[in-house]
């Protein structure tokens, strides 16, 4: 899983001498954190110039605060499975920048969760939530606890374990969790049951992603996926294209990944393809989202099963990657929204020669420095993860909105204000790309602006 410490170090941009001395630093207080490390070193290399133009930055040793996360939490975390035996997990909250507002992240329940994930995850939310505009800061959580393959009274029980000791870190002011990977809507009711249980508050602002009937906002299962195509539309736009006609693949089949294909063909687009941990399933005609969300959010099932149910109309492929198909089929835009390093450089040259447009990464970091840096000098259209996928924490904020309002919005409504956040990142990214000499790099422009948006805080709040 943490290959990255083990194979050599890819040809990197020089870092500006004034921050080379801030990322030893990381190196050396985080080791081993190889994920943490990537994330940390992707936005360095867009801040020389923001450091020339604001000095104080610099004085007030705002990167160097920025880099170390205001509180780490790891606990453990006993529960009952089935068979009456007790099993132990690590559960982790990283609480890393609340200069904007309250810790804002998701949980991630995945066995390959370790403390370094946690950061890296936290770090890139700092700067995604800053985006937004809404008063929110960064932090991320989980457990490496696998949900797959579990009875739902395991889940339950390994919920109500692992909030009774995180429950003392949570509050509607202090830090707001959501869901992420393996937490759901079920798990976030389990997780918010035992919140209530413990505190006896209906303190509905705790927590994100509940259940509509239950203090949730509609459109929060759809935003991330819909945000992120929302914003490729915007950036296809400034090449006076759209997603009509286009053939895109979608990377993952969980909540981000079905309504990221429903978007596309909302707008005229047709998804390919899609995958999961097993395998890839290749659809020419597109894929049937209807029995898609059929197989994997009813059945809980794998992709297997829809290819199954469709019969000769598609093409399952047990153990390959999503990415392995561009070699022989035309692909416009691509949508990776499965999980962190999972499109490489070998990926994107393939992707770049057979004509691809855009990438918008609907996951956090999901393509590698080097297949990131090749689509950029390739031209093609490039949106990371803190800006392209922002509309999930996004619409968490606007949930947050309508709880402390004791309000509920309709789905029309919820759904332009998302609209309206993921075109306004878009913006703020491009103009700050321009401003800073760098037209069209969307990298550059969401790291500068998110940036210079918790520096700006943490001056005005002093050394805290």
């Amino acid at each position: 899983m943490h290959a990255l410490t083990q194979k050599a170090a890819p040809a990197m941009s020089q870092l500006d001498a004034r921050i080379q001395p801030v990322f030893d630093l990381v190196l050396r207080r985080n080791p081993g954190e190889a994920e943490f490390h990537q994330a940390a070193r992707e936005v360095f290399e867009s801040l020389g110039p923001v450091l020339s133009r604001h000095p104080e930055y610099a004085e007030a040793s705002i990167l160097e605060r920025m880099c170390e996360p205001e509180r780490q939490i790891i606990f453990r975390v006993p529960w009952t499975d089935d068979q009456g035996r007790v099993q132990i997990n690590r559960g982790f909250r990283v609480e890393f920048n609340s200069a904007l507002g309250p810790y804002k992240g998701g949980l991630r329940f995945h066995p390959s969760v370790y403390l370094g994930t946690i950061k890296f995850l936290g770090f890139e939310q700092v700067f995604k939530n800053a985006l937004t505009g809404m008063p929110i800061g960064g932090g991320k959580g989980g457990s490496d606890f696998d949900p797959k393959g579990k009875s739902t009274g395991e889940v339950m029980r390994f919920c109500q374990s692992f909030m009774t000791e995180l429950y003392r870190h949570l509050g509607e002011h202090t830090d707001v969790p959501a869901g992420d990977i393996g937490v759901g809507g079920r798990e976030i009711g389990y997780l918010f049951g035992q919140y209530k249980r413990i505190t006896n508050r209906y303190e509905s602002g705790v927590i994100t992603g509940k259940g509509v009937g239950w203090g949730g906002s509609l459109v929060r299962p759809e935003a991330t996926g819909y945000g992120a195509v929302y914003f490729a539309d915007e950036m296809l736009k400034t090449r006076g294209e759209s997603f009509e006609g286009k053939r895109v693949l979608v990377s993952g089949s969980g909540n981000v990944a079905i309504y990221a294909i429903q978007k596309v063909h909302q707008l005229g687009g047709t998804v390919v393809a899609c995958s999961d941990s097993s395998g890839v399933v290749f659809d020419d005609g597109g894929i049937d989202l209807d029995l898609l969300q059929e197989v994997k959010e009813v059945r809980r099932g794998r992709l297997s099963a829809y290819a199954e149910a469709r019969g000769n109309a598609s093409d399952y492929r047990t153990g390959a990657t999503i990415w392995s198909l561009t070699s022989t089929t035309r692909v416009d835009v691509a949508l990776p929204c499965a999980t962190q390093n999972e499109l490489n450089e070998a990926d994107a040259k393939v992707l770049t020669e057979n004509g691809l447009l855009a990438v918008a990464e609907g996951a956090n970091m999901p393509s590698t420095p080097e297949a990131a840096r090749l689509f950029s000098e390739a031209g093609v259209l490039f949106g990371p993860g803190k800006a392209a996928n922002a509309g999930g924490v996004a619409t968490s904020a606007l949930e947050m909105q309508q709880n402390a309002s004791r309000d509920s919005w309709s789905f029309e409504h919820t759904e332009a204000r998302l609209q309206e956040i993921m075109v306004g990142i878009h913006e703020d990214c491009a103009t700050t790309a321009e401003e800073y000499g760098a037209p069209g790099n969307y990298v550059l422009g969401a790291n500068i602006d998110g940036f210079t948006r918790v520096a700006n805080a943490m001056l005005a709040l002093g050394v805290i």
